[in-house]
């Protein structure tokens, strides 16, 4: 979801630049490891209607070649990266971890895929297991392109003072999280003994149409609204019910919306002129 340069800020760590689905590549990182947080994927309903082998290749095959390598290297502890998109349409909110599981989207799909191989070699090979069912994650350093969250779309059309289009009436919810408490949910899992599946948001919700108007607020830009048909896979709510992860590594997000837009939109207008 970022760019290599943000690693910049940390020289001592080792990056090895490579492929999931590339046995020997993961076999070379997978020496001397403690824990595995596991955070490759191929994100987004679009791109996984747009690529589905590709999709089906890195977030089921990349999966198996890290299980592997980490059943070979003797490594115990993953913490493996899950998505909200494997409930498909919701029944009821908010979502706890026993809502109905059915994916409308090949990218739904390969996730569940995913976390249900995870969570089996946990059983099979006593490798301590947790899936994180991330909702929709935003914050700094996030990418810009048609295939990234929705907020960093909309901000790098509203810098560039150009039409924001919402799909849909605007009416639809989504639970924004920021990347700082899901990487202190990462962290705090690898400290447990948790294993198992957990729902990951910020157990708040807001509409579409809202969100736009607290981008604006938090930004000064006033931007045009266009909209558009609903595209496909697209649900229509979204709410994480996220007391499971409290309970089981004490998970607490501590970013609100308002405040983690106003610290993203001042961090794009900087980005996006440094990428003049």
């Amino acid at each position: 979801s970022g760019y290599q340069e943000n690693l910049a800020p940390f020289p001592d760590i080792c990056f090895i630049q490579g492929d999931i689905r590339d046995e020997k590549i993961v076999n070379t990182a997978m020496q001397g490891v403690d824990v595995v947080f596991h955070l490759a994927a191929s994100v987004g309903n679009k791109r996984s209607i747009d690529h589905p082998i590709e999709d089906a290749e890195i977030n089921v095959i990349g999966t198996l070649r890290i299980l592997e390598a980490m059943r070979q290297h003797n490594v115990s502890r993953i913490v493996s990266t899950s998505s909200a998109g494997i409930f498909g349409e919701l029944k009821t909110l908010p979502i706890d971890e026993l809502h109905p599981i059915d994916p409308d989207s090949p990218y739904g799909a390969t996730k569940l895929a995913s976390e249900k191989l995870v969570l089996a070699y946990g059983k099979l090979y006593g490798i301590q297991a947790v899936c994180l069912r991330y909702f929709n994650v935003y914050g700094v350093n996030q990418r810009f392109d048609a295939y990234g969250n929705v907020i960093p779309i909309f901000a790098y059309q509203m810098i560039n003072h150009k039409p924001i289009t919402i799909f849909g009436d605007g009416e639809q919810t989504r639970d924004f999280v920021n990347v700082y408490d899901v990487a202190r949910a990462n962290y705090l899992a690898a400290m447990s003994d948790a294993s198992g599946a957990f729902n990951l948001g910020s157990g708040t919700r807001i509409t579409i149409n809202h969100l736009v108007e607290l981008m604006s607020q938090t930004s000064g830009i006033k931007p045009q609204v266009t909209y558009g048909p609903p595209r496909p896979g697209d649900v229509r709510h979204s709410l994480a019910d996220i007391s499971a992860a409290a309970k089981a590594f004490g998970y607490e997000p501590i970013v609100d919306l308002k405040t983690g837009l106003a610290e993203y939109m001042e961090w794009a207008k900087v980005a996006l002129k440094e990428a003049e």
